[in-house]
């Protein structure tokens, strides 16, 4: 089974943040808990020592583990697959190819081509901190959102397109006319998932979810969100 199959078959994942603390009860609870793969990544203050030692600490269990680059100094070797995101709304081009480029010039005999992963990222809301670092135009209406997506999808072939509110519930209904616009990529929705009915509305409107803040927030009600891919 090729790479762009086995991420075609998540529909909900787990995303951990190297920069914020975790037990050790709380990551077996996360990794025991039916998700469908472990999400590394963060907006800010990711190392490659903590990104290696989260990652020695997922890897007791037996889940899919992906790490999101965002910086390539902390690329770590040992991951599943690599996602590597290309922000398309963002006004600085080094946030779309440029750091790509160069991390490609840094590593490139070295990269596993077969286990990376492009995203289409668009982030959408203005007052989180990946709109702040990527310098994203957060100001898209519906038809925006999905002349990005079929861009993505068409020109840029890219396996997945990224929808992310980070932190709020986003408009539900621009993401259910996006992912009727996709016909190969898979839509990913991240943003305000907490509970098990929002990670229901937000599973109805998606191809696969992704739940992050809420568990660091109330972990017995980010743990139900799973349940959500049950029906």
């Amino acid at each position: 089974m090729g790479m762009a199959d086995v991420v075609r078959e998540w529909r909900h994942v787990f995303k951990l943040d190297p920069d914020r603390d975790i037990t050790d009860e709380a990551l077996e609870r996360i990794c025991m808990s039916g998700t469908h793969a472990i999400l590394v990544g963060g907006s800010s203050g990711v190392t490659f020592e903590n990104t290696v030692e989260l990652l020695s600490r997922i890897r007791r269990y037996t889940l899919p583990c992906v790490l999101e680059v965002s910086d390539q100094e902390a690329v770590v070797p040992g991951f599943d697959f690599y996602f590597i995101p290309m922000v398309l709304n963002s006004r600085d081009p080094n946030m779309i190819v440029g750091r790509h480029q160069q991390a490609i010039r840094t590593y490139g005999t070295r990269l596993p081509w077969e286990w990376i992963v492009p995203e289409g990222y668009v982030v959408l809301n203005p007052d989180s901190t990946v709109a702040a670092v990527t310098n994203a135009n957060t100001g898209l209406d519906a038809q925006d959102v999905q002349a990005y997506a079929k861009l993505a999808e068409t020109l840029l072939h890219l396996p997945i397109f990224y929808i992310e509110y980070s932190g709020m519930q986003g408009d539900l209904e621009l993401v259910r006319a996006t992912k009727r616009e996709l016909e190969n990529a898979r839509l990913f929705y991240g943003g305000g998932i907490h509970d098990l009915a929002s990670a229901q509305e937000a599973l109805d409107a998606a191809d696969t979810i992704v739940v992050g803040n809420a568990l660091y927030e109330n972990l017995d009600a980010a743990l139900e969100t799973v349940r959500a891919t049950e029906v």
